[in-house]
């Protein structure tokens, strides 16, 4: 079957360009061989019998080596099949015999005997062939001239075109001579596949994978199939070195056109830069992904706090020649957050990464020590500084010279980390932080009394102006009585949010919640909002009403106690938190109440909680609103407006619930002093 060129390039080129194969014209076999040796094809189709091995009379010539390549055998201009060449590489094996007169009498041999001797060695050669489902054999018949004749040399190859084979058949190729000397030589080998490549996406990205294995080398095509003149756009920040242009016409066997422009392009080396990234894969082991193949070295640097330039670590450490997406090491001992990676090309900085900083924190105010060893085992230490490395112990001004004793006792003691260690020297990372002097100690602790006041001003101004900006704070609290319900106070809050308010409500925080608890997130957000002269709103619905009514009357379950558990638990945590302002009267001016029309009356809030005002939605919205304003805010003549756009924005969830099945019938909620419990 012809294979197409487009799968040919595809399973077997290294390139984006089409591999080239040795086109053989015509169907029919052939046969050649190396220089001074005469062949020919002897049968293209014979029966395979080996037989068994016999005793070589004499000089012999035997296969030693079987060598393939793939080839196209074009019938015709256009009709092309993949095709495997076999070399057969021979040699002179055995010797000629004494013979038993001239051993035993020690006497010349028939001169008429020596012509055998200085005779050519001629070879019927056998070369079978398997790939499933075919299997054939063909006979080469092979004459060495007695010039070439020499015991164990090799006299050169025999060469069959060809055997035709599948895109990734597996082969297997036996070699003998007839009648057959020695054992046969085979060769097994696997033709490449037709890789399966998919189409598969991630979000705005499209992904291409090839399933080819590892060892496999291909070449992939993505090509417009236009006609006339076309104007293609390519995106500036797609531009890297590797991206090259294909064009061909659309025709059997088409010369294809290649052309990489982008090679030099600035633009184009500056994205590849872009895109590359340091990995760290293990404490040692690391790689550099990038889109294109490049030229790069790289070396370890040390960053000190502070924001000093990397100083890189050479010498003692060494640039190290990289390889994209190839596992590179460094022979640390240890990782350290102040270890940074430098990659450079053509002496330029490109890429510089603390790829230890993710996993072992921010940087640290270590100092790093080298450690330098001479053949005789002296050794010197110096401590690396954005001025170079100073010696230890100095008398110079700088830090690392002032504390040059304490570091190196330090490092004495064991409290400094090795980095590193070889013949020629090692790295220490030793900590500074604790070595503040003694006589600093007062001006430092003032200077931070005086940071940590003025930070708290700013920060009451900041928190200020920030609700005086973005509205009062308001805090929501309400009974889960069911889905319905909680959808509702979905919708008031979202509405709400649209006027100058910040509503907090526990739908909104449900991952707070359940990581610190109900008690201490409601008890965390009534005291920022009322810290922050903000109101907490109480929504009163049937089941709030029972919940407040069962404590005050029994105490039977005190609010967020550890056995109380229930879709109202939340509204129970919050009881606790607030109750107390309303027993002691500290209520009035920080709460309001609130129900809707037709679930609950008024009056059915226990009178404990009438101590504030309780207003029903969405009748009496222009008077809640009113009271969410800040005190003594004067009242503004868009309230009337916002009032009818968080009724508008409302009405849709409340026709929801009083029309969902289940709900209770306007009028049948909790009628007046149904709960009052004082």
């Amino acid at each position: 079957m012809p294979v197409p060129w487009f799968l040919l390039s595809l399973a077997l080129g290294r390139s984006p360009v089409v591999l080239s194969l040795e086109r053989l014209v015509g169907p029919q076999d052939a046969t050649h061989c190396s220089p001074g040796l005469s062949c020919h094809l002897w049968g293209s189709d014979i029966l395979c019998l080996p037989g068994d091995i016999m005793p070589a009379p004499g000089p012999v010539l035997a296969p030693t080596h079987l060598q393939t390549e793939l080839v196209l055998r074009c019938p015709k201009e256009t009709d092309c099949d993949l095709c495997v060449r076999v070399a057969v590489h021979l040699e002179v094996h055995g010797h000629w015999e004494e013979p038993e007169d001239e051993e035993k009498f020690g006497g010349a041999a028939d001169p008429g005997e020596e012509e055998p001797r200085n005779a050519s060695l001629q070879a019927q050669v056998v070369l079978s062939f398997q790939a499933y489902p075919t299997a054939r054999c063909v006979l080469l018949e092979v004459q060495v001239p007695a010039a070439l004749v020499q015991f164990g040399q090799s006299v050169g190859s025999v060469v069959y075109d060809c055997f035709e084979a599948a895109l990734g058949s597996e082969v297997r190729i036996w070699s003998y001579t007839q009648p057959r000397y020695e054992k046969e030589l085979n060769l097994t080998q696997q033709l490449p596949a037709l890789p399966w490549l998919n189409v598969s996406a991630d979000g705005d990205n499209v992904h291409l994978v090839l399933n080819v294995s590892e060892e496999q080398h291909f070449g992939l095509s993505l090509y417009w199939n236009q006609t006339g003149p076309q104007i293609i756009t390519l995106n500036h920040t797609d531009l890297v070195p590797c991206l090259c242009i294909q064009v061909w016409p659309l025709e059997p066997d088409s010369v294809r056109t290649n052309i990489c422009p982008f090679r030099e392009d600035p633009r184009a080396h500056r994205n590849l830069w872009r895109a590359a990234r340091l990995r760290l894969l293990t404490l040692q082991s690391w790689l550099l992904d990038a889109p294109c193949s490049l030229p790069a070295e790289a070396a370890l640097c040390w960053r000190a706090l502070g924001g000093d330039p990397c100083q890189p670590l050479v010498p003692p450490l060494s640039w190290e020649n990289v390889t994209v997406d190839k596992v590179l090491e460094f022979p640390l001992l240890k990782g350290h957050p102040n270890l940074c990676v430098q990659v450079n090309s053509w002496k330029k900085l490109q890429l510089q990464e603390c790829l230890w900083a993710d996993s072992l924190g921010p940087l640290k105010d270590d100092v790093l020590l080298l450690e330098t060893r001479d053949p005789q085992d002296n050794r010197s230490l110096c401590a690396l500084e954005p001025s170079g490395c100073t010696s230890l112990p100095s008398k110079a001004s700088t830090r690392a010279a002032r504390l040059g004793e304490y570091l190196l006792q330090d490092l004495q003691s064991g409290q400094c980390l090795q980095l590193w260690d070889d013949d020629l020297g090692a790295l220490w990372a030793c900590p500074m932080d604790k070595y503040i002097h003694k006589r600093w100690a007062l001006v430092w602790l003032a200077c931070l009394l005086f940071a940590a006041a003025l930070s708290l001003i700013l920060l009451l101004k900041k928190d200020h102006a920030k609700a005086a900006a973005g509205g009062r704070a308001a805090l929501l609290l309400y009974s889960a009585d069911d889905s319905g319900f909680e959808r509702l106070v979905g919708a008031l809050a979202s509405a709400l949010c649209q006027l100058p308010l910040r509503v907090a409500v526990d739908l909104w925080s449900r991952r707070e919640l359940s990581a610190q608890g109900p008690v201490a997130w409601f008890h965390a957000q009534r005291r920022q909002t009322l810290q922050e002269g903000g109101v907490v709103v109480l929504l009163f619905s049937p089941g709030a009403v029972a919940l407040c009514s069962e404590w005050l009357q029994d105490g039977v379950s005190e609010p967020g106690a550890p056995g109380a558990h229930g879709p109202n638990d939340a509204f129970r945590a919050s009881l606790s938190c607030v109750l107390p302002d309303f027993l002691q009267g500290r209520a009035p001016g920080r709460y309001v109440g609130a129900c809707f029309d037709r679930l609950l009356h008024p009056d059915a809030v226990p009178a404990l909680f009438r101590t504030v005002p309780v207003f029903t939605l969405p009748s009496q919205l222009p008077d809640f609103l009113a009271a969410l304003q800040q005190p003594r805010a004067p009242r503004s003549g868009r309230l009337q407006e916002r009032a009818e756009q968080v009724s508008r924005a409302l009405q849709p969830a409340l026709d929801s619930y009083f029309h969902s099945p289940g709900t209770p019938a306007p009028g049948r909620g909790v009628g007046a002093g149904a709960g009052d419990g004082t």
